[in-house]
């Protein structure tokens, strides 16, 4: 239960939808302990005229239109562009058939809209809660640095260590797009929370979990299940498993329920210049350097708890 003396938990979610994004989103949207305060779409999984579209799309399924979703960049900060339609499919959301968002994209950019906000809210109170490549975070950094001490925390899903990569041996794909964002952030001194696939490998959408998702019978959930089908078929013959990973809903878990989670302070550098390891979180998890720790690094779930949170949200959309 939640404790009405509770002060909303204010979030803005960066993300770049994904099948995976799309069930974060619902995921947020449907709790009542956040406030959604906007949606920045940023290019990643696919490229940022579906990524922003995608992001509309979900919020009318939760029948949420008035979350205002902003476009934000359309490449990384240096480098071009690397996307992920061989899992995602070519509209980012393949599975079940969305309609066209009625609601409109907000006229202001994703980058000027996190400034802004950020700006003038209170200092400390808004979490970002990262999805995708952290180019829209990186550029509000450089274009205003004064941010970096307004912002509560980052709880953002990339990087691993123990599991490697998932785009190249050594990088996991949000950070591979934009390794140099992701340095940025890292060393900005924002309190961080990452969730690696150390983590989100440990949240997999086997086939009893998607029936239960099943038997709630509604638009969403139905429209879930068949996002979660498409969405497994490339992992699952990957890595072999009953489902897939399902990565970003593990920021929003980590919101409404920490105690699902555990994880420890570390040291973590982004490479940025090597060929073979480019994109890779040098993660210092045996603290063998002096570095300071710079993230709360995720490494442990309670992967029922964590789908019986679903479920219960799924439930209320």
């Amino acid at each position: 239960m939640v404790d009405d003396s509770e002060e909303p938990i204010k979030i803005i979610i960066d993300t770049d939808p994904g099948q995976d994004d799309a069930v974060a989103i619902l995921l947020a949207l449907a709790s009542e302990r956040l406030d959604v305060l906007g949606i920045t779409a940023v290019a990643g999984n696919v490229p940022l005229d579906l990524t922003e579209k995608n992001a509309r799309k979900i919020c009318e399924l939760a029948r949420k239109p008035g979350t205002r979703v902003y476009a934000g960049a359309k490449s990384p900060m240096e480098r071009p562009l690397v996307t992920a339609e061989y899992v995602h499919g070519k509209t980012g959301l393949d599975g079940p058939r969305l309609p066209e968002p009625d609601m409109p994209l907000q006229p202001l950019h994703g980058v000027d809209f996190l400034v802004e906000t950020l700006v003038n809210e209170p200092a400390g109170e808004i979490t970002l809660c990262t999805l995708g490549p952290l180019t829209n975070i990186g550029l509000a950094l450089q274009q205003a640095p004064q941010i970096a001490d307004r912002i509560k925390q980052i709880v953002m899903m990339g990087g691993g260590f123990f599991e490697g990569g998932n785009v190249t041996p050594a990088a996991e794909f949000n950070i591979f797009v934009d390794p140099e964002a992701a340095r940025a952030v890292f060393a900005s001194g924002i309190p961080i929370v990452m969730m690696p696939l150390d983590v989100t490998h440990k949240v997999l959408t086997t086939r009893s979990r998607l029936d239960r998702i099943a038997t709630i019978g509604t638009p969403v959930a139905r429209a879930v299940v068949e996002l979660l089908e498409f969405f497994e078929r490339y992992d699952e013959h990957k890595y072999g498993t009953d489902g897939g990973p399902l990565h970003d809903p593990t920021v929003i878990a980590w919101l409404l329920r920490p105690e699902l989670f555990t994880g420890r302070y570390c040291n973590v550098e982004i490479e940025t210049e090597s060929p073979l390891t480019e994109g890779m979180t040098v993660i210092d998890w045996w603290q063998v350097t002096d570095r300071p720790h710079n993230a709360l690094v995720i490494h442990e779930v309670d992967a029922n708890g964590f789908f019986d949170l679903l479920f219960e949200h799924l439930q209320k959309l």
